[in-house]
């Protein structure tokens, strides 16, 4: 489950940064590198909102594991 957590990490961080480079400076990297909502750039959007879900998780976790 840790690769599991790793890649999910390292999807929210390049929402993350996508989300500040279109509040700072207006520019929609995943936009300009795959096209305007093309399959690729929704796919790349979408599995950013998994990721984003599947980190709530992390809060728990580490709740719980410091219980044991």
């Amino acid at each position: 489950m840790r690769t599991l957590d790793t890649i999910a990490l390292i999807l929210v961080i390049i929402g993350a940064l996508n989300w500040g480079l279109i509040g700072f400076f207006s520019f929609d990297l995943v936009a300009s590198l795959f096209g305007q909502m093309s399959i690729v750039s929704r796919v790349i959007y979408s599995l950013v909102g998994i990721c984003g879900l599947y980190a709530i998780s992390f809060f728990a976790k580490d709740r719980y594991s410091s219980i044991d």
